[in-house]
């Protein structure tokens, strides 16, 4: 399998902690509001032992349905479980050279608004004294922390973030696949990317983590003048990922261009919903910490 794995780390260069002390501190703003403790977590894993029922809500899956219930009381109740708040979170965020991109007004790189949106999802596991795991793909698995709650998993993660550099092709799809069989324990798989891919190839991989049982959330990064598309001028629009330069005129390819984002979205939210996965879409200019504070209250109501 691709990717090599993230040793433990001795010390930081001070350049590379000023650098990321940003992370930390959106991270802990984050934590200070959602993370009392373990039992009171916006996200919740799996379960081993059964405990008690409770009633059916809407987006539950039906094979957690108790149907001898269900023929006793004719109505719906879901079996609940001991370790339902032992979670493992898998965060998996695209480095691939789309990721790079950053809008005249924006202030983040869609790579750097990921990264900061995993920093914070990972603090937030580790402070509700869970495990996370975190990769950096693009057209493979690059790197690869495992999963683990120990003292040093913080600087292990924070060590691959600032060590991640966007620059290989997207294929979402194979590396989906492989990160489904790497995978071992069921728990919480966070997809951080453009999705700058084929359809086809995505779907087939986000249904190999569900046929897998994880819970699967999809947050789709995109800058602001990628969804607006403003430009007026003749322009030079630069390649990324192998593709040529092209230079046009904007204004006449603004409706085709506007009516192929939406189409590849709404196709990529509606699969994502058949396949009872969360989908986000994101924008790098909306502040970070509303995004999954919006995010973090939908889940808990949910569960």
């Amino acid at each position: 399998m691709g990717g090599k794995e993230i040793r433990p780390l001795k010390y930081f260069d001070p350049r590379t902690l000023a650098k990321l002390q940003g992370l930390q501190l959106r991270a802990r703003h984050i934590v200070e509001g959602y993370v009392a403790g373990q039992h009171r977590s916006p996200m919740q894993g799996f379960s081993i032992e059964f405990a008690e029922h409770r009633t059916y809500s809407p987006g539950d899956e039906l094979r957690h349905v108790d149907w001898k219930v269900f023929g006793r009381t004719d109505k719906y109740y879901v079996k609940r479980y001991v370790d339902e708040t032992n979670l493992v979170c898998y965060l998996a965020v695209d480095v691939s050279e789309s990721m790079s991109y950053r809008g005249d007004d924006a202030l983040l790189t869609k790579l750097d608004y990921a990264k900061c949106v995993a920093a914070a999802i990972g603090w937030i596991v580790l402070k509700q004294l869970d495990a996370v795991a975190m990769v950096l793909f693009d057209e493979a698995v690059r790197e690869f922390v495992r999963p683990g709650n120990n003292a040093s998993q913080w600087s292990q993660l924070l060590q691959l973030l600032d060590a991640g550099t966007a620059g290989g092709k997207t294929a979402t799809g194979p590396v989906f696949h492989e990160l489904a069989e790497r995978f071992p324990r069921r728990g919480v798989v966070v997809l951080i990317s453009d999705f700058f891919d084929d359809p086809k190839s995505i779907v087939a991989g986000l249904r190999h983590f569900r046929h897998r049982q994880h819970d699967v959330v999809v947050m789709h990064i995109m800058d602001p003048t990628e969804l607006d598309f403003p430009f007026e001028q003749a322009t030079c629009f630069r390649g990324l990922e192998h593709q040529p330069d092209v230079v046009t005129e904007p204004h006449k390819l603004r409706i085709a261009y506007l009516e192929e984002v939406d189409n590849f979205t709404r196709q990529l939210r509606w699969h994502c919903r058949d396949l009872g996965i969360d989908y986000l879409s994101v924008r790098t200019d909306q502040p970070i910490d509303q995004v999954l504070t919006s995010y973090f209250a939908q889940r808990r109501r949910r569960l």
